[in-house]
């Protein structure tokens, strides 16, 4: 096995293994721009002879229209989707104002124009967006990936957007059941992925291009069946409009779409005792995308619920300076440690873990303890006053 996978420990997570690919591609000088490939879908040397792999799959040359994500090792693929005058769908950025937008080439382009509408610049500048009502039918998807197994388990960068692109357009009837996946990765990041770290939600691929193979993954485990509401919070909806039609229409169709937050597990919730903040079931995986675990950044007010003992907090320290609020979450989603608010203190690299359940908050401190983020293992413990809990008020924050 190539690169990091000889590295990796055993039971090993997500997190951890994204990290081991982005360090790995940055120190084997593999790492191409835009860098640092952390926290991003990671261009890579080489991505210039995995992509036209894409032209010998039967998958490909059957295909009309083709949905291919916007991030950089998938220039090519995209490039030679125009050349090959087949229909290119890009999602919009973040989803933010829908979810494709085509790609239409002036009339009479060059090869040196579609290889510029294949661009960042290009999508923005030769698109026109593709609607609900658009019926577009997607026959192959190009998604991107940070590492992926020969079995076809894919693990992104940790925000989620393919996966929930892929559901929605299962929902619109974009894509069938049998709609080949591929991703366009290199070498090294083809690795061993335990299968149990896969959610219900996660994407898988069918054909893996790498600057050396064609990996065809035989994959059986069923694709996302549609959009899971349940681990759709109030927050994401309102970020991704298109979801609020989606969900119109799939309740009109007698689907349960109850929200995370709406969910009955948080039925007994005294939320006017948490003010301002969003709840969440601790126990619930949340879609890993950016508001998706809705946690607050606000200080803290040492929340009581009702019927519960007061709040217990944790404190996470050793937080490097390039971490985002969105990459702790998601780390805390992969580890299964989701806490019902988070105060975030980036300048002073820290954080702060609000959990119900005392229980939840040791087997937090016992996963991030130690844990390597950007390159620095945290520091986790229960908060001050806190580790002999059993009397007062927790003066939980400092």
């Amino acid at each position: 096995m190539a690169g990091p996978g000889r590295a990796l420990p055993s039971g090993a997570s997500k997190w951890e293994i994204r990290e081991k690919v982005w360090e790995h591609l940055e120190a084997s000088g593999l790492a191409e721009f835009p860098r640092p490939v952390r926290g991003r879908i990671p261009n890579f040397k080489g991505a210039s002879r995995a992509a036209p792999r894409l032209l010998g799959l039967p998958a490909f040359r059957a295909a009309r229209t083709l949905k291919i994500n916007p991030d950089a090792p998938q220039r090519i693929a995209r490039s030679l989707t125009l050349r090959a005058r087949k229909t290119l769908l890009v999602p919009t950025p973040r989803l933010r104002t829908g979810l494709f937008n085509r790609i239409v080439p002036p009339p009479g382009a060059t090869k040196e124009i579609l290889r510029r509408c294949a661009t960042s610049q290009g999508i923005k500048d030769y698109s026109v967006p593709v609607g609900l009502d658009g019926k577009a039918q997607v026959d192959l998807v190009v998604v991107g990936s940070v590492a992926v197994s020969e079995k076809g388990w894919r693990i992104g960068k940790g925000e989620g957007y393919a996966d929930m692109e892929y559901a929605m357009m299962v929902s619109m009837g974009a894509v069938q059941e049998d709609t080949p996946v591929v991703t366009i990765v290199h070498d090294c990041q083809v690795l061993d992925i335990a299968e149990e770290l896969l959610d219900d939600h996660d994407l898988t691929v069918d054909y893996i291009l790498t600057p050396t193979r064609t990996i065809q993954t035989n994959c059986k485990r069923p694709k996302p069946q549609g959009i899971i509401w349940h681990k759709v919070s109030s927050e994401m909806l309102r970020k991704i409009p298109i979801l609020k039609t989606l969900r119109s229409r799939e309740k009109q169709a007698g689907k349960d779409v109850t929200l995370q937050d709406e969910h009955p597990a948080l039925a007994n919730t005294n939320r006017a005792a948490i003010p301002n903040k969003k709840v969440m079931a601790a126990n619930t995986q949340p879609w890993a995308a950016p508001g998706s675990a809705p946690v607050g950044q606000h200080d803290p007010v040492n929340p009581k619920l009702e019927g519960s003992d007061t709040i217990t907090t944790v404190y996470v320290g050793n937080l490097p300076g390039s971490l985002r609020v969105s990459e702790l979450k998601s780390a805390l989603r992969e580890l299964q440690v989701t806490p019902v608010q988070l105060s975030w203190q980036g300048a002073q690299h820290r954080a702060f873990l609000d959990y119900r359940d005392p229980g939840a908050a040791g087997r937090a401190v016992s996963s991030l303890q130690g844990l390597s983020l950007g390159g620095n293992a945290l520091r986790a413990e229960l908060a001050r006053n806190q580790r002999n809990k059993g009397k007062g008020e927790i003066n939980a924050h400092r």
